[in-house]
């Protein structure tokens, strides 16, 4: 017999009550997120003059005390607390007081207005917060960290509100530990909350910020959008940025800026702008270009020592102690003693200012690297190494041996020098012009300079694809495999539709290519077999030939055999034995139905297959055996003789010996060709900077370590 079926059971509606302790939840979510509530009510209402009371944090109680004239709806505190306010008009002769607005009284008082004692104006006091969600409750830090995001809430709105004033203590203290007097300016509320210092190095540019004498450990961004307090988290990245060069490692502004006229968050807290890069890069510019113009001179502190020729022209004095030793000197003598020393000191050349040794920067190109600190133990890999090609197919342009010493400094030098540009192609497709603008718009400026003026130090891991570069006097560990997958995606961009071809000599079937990815895959998780899937790519790349032929470089004949694949970088050949598995990944990968997504995932398909991963070794992955190109039986391949294997021998050492030739030879090629093209054309993205481009070292830090030893 059957069961029966069961119905679905009905949904039922919350009740009321925690449907507004839900909605509080997404207004309130700790102390200084209800003052900040009761701060606007405040201003709203037309106070001049504002009082906070605060015990354990807010939590016990949160108490504001103002001379306005009207209160704003305050539902969302009331369901998540106990709230009574107290409050009085010019015009009533008493004030009025009513405890729980929207939650029953405490026991034995009543929820209707009574008539108060009080002064014109509004108390406020909320306590027990979050008494009715312990949950959110138990999640807020300790009552000194909250008391302190209240002050920090307080000195923000007292800065923006100067004109009003302000006034926050503890419950049972006897002073205010932040007070503001009234009719203030904003430079004058800066200079009283955050000191003299940053009120000197402010400067106003449609916003008030600091220039480059003032640091701080932590950056202070202000940001008012129509009088209420928000945050915008990628402003703040944006100004901070403008600072990176100006500020050292580990200082930070202040910044305060108000605007208007923006969608705001339902909590109030985070905006998001209509055209918010347009704005943020306003913003930006501007402050640059007045931190550019205020940027002739610093301020910094010295101390004054008199030097001994002055002491010895000048008039002795009589003897004093300590800092009340002085030089008694008339102005007329000390006008006419600057002018003399001016005289003796014109004719010297100027002195150099001593550069101590942990801020000495290696900028050489020929001091040592961390390769030539390693003796090799055969010579011969220097000169034979072999290509990185050890298919049976030749490429043209090929590379047999890896150049001697004075070789690879010539093409270390062509790469980098300039005689060979990788132009940019012209090209009119809005596609691939969009596809283009991204990557500009991507690029992170720091990083660029990182990779333009690094010195290139060695591979630390070629399995793991690590390497080590030096910029300035810090080091840094690059994932060179990451970095270069998005190296060769630009490249291919860059080279759109003009790119130079690498030919096979002979060329190779491509069906026998994609059968062999096919058999290295687990496919139990599709419907077709094998065969099928092979047949399917196999027609998806030879009815796209003339498209891949035009825009890149891929000649497929009509026979099916891959004639050329696309040169991305001269002098670099890509590890062909990867080349099965880039034409299986090009039927499945590519989005053959969208032009924009078809040429973006080709590219990235492409540069994924020149990058220069771990190498997979004959006796880790032996590779099945390549069939012939089309022909007769008795025709046979030109087979590259990539090992010079001399007659018998210990075959282990021979594999030996082919191994490390292969890993000197790609090293040769990431260090030599790689690097220094990634020197000149690589537009870094930010997002290298996640796990891929990592700080390991600083030469000051390391001294200050050193000194402490």
């Amino acid at each position: 017999m059957s069961e029966p079926a069961v119905e679905p059971r009905p949904i039922k509606r919350l009740s009321e009550t925690l449907i507004n302790r839900i909605a509080a939840g997404e207004i309130i979510h700790r102390p200084a997120s209800a003052l900040k509530e009761l701060l606007e009510n405040s201003l709203d209402a037309g106070s001049t003059s504002i009082k906070v009371t605060v015990k354990d944090g807010g939590l016990k109680l949160l108490q504001i005390q103002d001379n306005g004239h009207g209160i704003r709806p305050l539902q969302s505190i009331s369901h998540v607390a106990r709230l009574s306010v107290t409050t009085k008009t010019k015009k009533d002769g008493h004030a009025w007081k009513c405890d729980g607005l929207l939650v029953p009284a405490k026991a034995g008082q009543s929820a209707d207005p009574k008539p108060s004692a009080g002064n014109d104006g509004t108390i406020i006091t909320i306590e027990d917060l979050f008494f009715n969600t312990p949950t959110r409750l138990s999640a807020l830090r300790s009552s000194s960290d909250e008391y302190a995001r209240i002050l920090d809430v307080m000195t923000k709105y007292a800065i923006h509100n100067s004109k009003v004033a302000f006034q926050c203590k503890k419950a049972g203290s006897g002073s205010p530990e932040l007070t503001t007097p009234a009719n203030s300016t904003i430079p004058q509320a800066i200079k009283l909350l955050y000191g003299h210092t940053i009120a000197n190095d402010t400067w106003k540019a449609e916003v008030y910020f600091t220039n480059a004498n003032y640091q701080e450990k932590k950056t202070n961004f202000l940001l008012f959008i129509n009088h209420r307090l928000v945050d915008s988290p990628r402003m703040k990245r944006a100004v901070e940025a403008v600072y990176t060069s100006i500020l050292p490692k580990g200082a930070s502004p202040f910044v305060y800026l108000r605007t208007v006229d923006v969608n705001v968050h339902p909590t109030k807290k985070e905006v998001h702008f209509l055209n918010e890069d347009a704005i943020t890069d306003k913003i930006c510019s501007t402050m640059q270009v007045t931190l550019a113009n205020q940027a002739t001179s610093r301020t910094f502190e010295t101390q004054t020592l008199l030097t001994s020729h002055i002491s010895t022209i000048a008039k002795p004095a009589p003897s004093r102690k300590g800092k009340e030793r002085a030089i008694d000197v008339d102005e007329d003598e000390e006008d006419q003693l600057v002018d003399d020393q001016d005289e003796e000191t014109d004719h010297l050349p100027p002195s150099k200012p001593k550069v101590y040794a942990h801020y000495k920067v290696r900028t050489s190109l020929n001091d040592r690297t961390l390769d030539s600190m390693f003796p090799i133990a055969n010579p011969s890999t220097q000169l034979d190494a072999p290509s990185q090609a050890p298919s049976k197919y030749r490429s043209q342009p090929s590379r047999t041996q890896a150049p001697t010493p004075t070789q690879s400094a010539v093409a270390s030098d062509t790469t980098s020098g300039g005689s060979r540009n990788i132009k940019e192609s012209e090209c009119f497709l809005t596609s691939v012009q969009a596809m283009r603008k991204e990557v500009l718009k991507a690029k992170h400026r720091q990083l660029s300079e990182i990779f333009e003026k690094h010195t290139f130090v060695g591979i630390v891991d070629l399995d793991k694809c690590l390497s080590m570069i030096q910029f300035s006097t810090n080091l840094y560990l690059v994932n060179h495999a990451a970095v270069a997958e998005e190296f060769f995606y630009q490249l291919g961009l860059r080279q759109f539709g003009d790119m130079s071809k690498l030919k096979l000599e002979p060329p190779p079937p491509l069906r026998r290519l994609i059968e062999i990815a096919v058999d290295a895959e687990v496919t139990s998780n599709s419907s077709l077999t094998k065969p099928q899937i092979v047949e399917k790519i196999f027609d998806t790349l030879l009815m796209r030939r003339e498209m891949l032929t035009e825009y890149f470089s891929f000649d497929i004949s009509e026979d099916g055999d891959v004639l050329s694949l696309p040169l991305l970088l001269r002098d670099y050949i890509p590890n062909l034995d990867n080349l099965p598995s880039l034409l299986m990944r090009l039927g499945p990968q590519v989005d053959w139905t969208s032009e924009k997504e078809c040429f973006e995932t080709f590219l990235r398909e492409l540069a994924y297959f020149y990058t220069p991963l771990a190498l997979i070794h004959e006796e880790d992955n032996p590779a099945p055996d390549t069939p012939p190109a089309s022909g007769g039986a008795g025709d046979e391949p030109d087979i590259i003789d990539v090992d010079h294997p001399e007659q018998g021998g210990n075959p282990k050492q021979k594999e030996k010996e082919r191994k490390e030739q292969k890993e000197h030879a790609e090293k040769w090629q990431i260090q030599h060709i790689l690097f220094p093209a990634m020197r000149r054309y690589l537009v870094p993205p930010k997002s290298l900077l996640d796990r891929d481009v990592v700080q390991v070292a600083s030469l000051p830090d390391l001294y200050k370590v050193f000194e402490r030893c």
